[in-house]
């Protein structure tokens, strides 16, 4: 399983740079200052969430269980729907998808509950 996560973490990161250099470059003159800003904070929790999801599968050998795989799960559906909600919001300027990032939000903490119960 470590071998999966570690594979979704790099796909993640490349993924996490790539939209980053998209919106610097290919969308700031295309956006608002605050649709960028938008834009922008799904790339940071994009990568920090994909950096979360290569040093869980790193820790996975000292903390094994359902724990420890359901947090680098839920860091990747929190990736998916509050980063993906974000760019599209950014993007298309469709509000109603903005309704979609507390999910991800919420994916996101109980990640991070579940990381913190496979420690203890």
């Amino acid at each position: 399983m470590e071998r999966t996560f570690i594979l979704l973490a790099a796909i993640a990161g490349f993924l996490g740079v790539a939209l980053g250099a998209f919106g610097a470059h290919g969308l700031r003159a295309r956006l608002s200052p605050e649709m960028l800003a938008v834009f922008e904070t799904g790339v940071r929790y994009h990568l920090i969430h994909a950096v979360a999801i290569l040093a869980v599968a790193a820790l996975m050998p000292r903390f094994s269980g359902w724990l420890i795989t359901s947090a680098c799960w839920l860091f990747l559906v929190g990736i998916v729907l509050f980063s993906g909600s974000l760019y599209l919001l950014a993007v298309t300027g469709v509000t109603i998808l903005g309704a979609i990032t507390p999910l991800g939000g919420l994916a996101f903490l109980a990640g991070w509950a579940c990381l913190a119960f496979a420690a203890i």
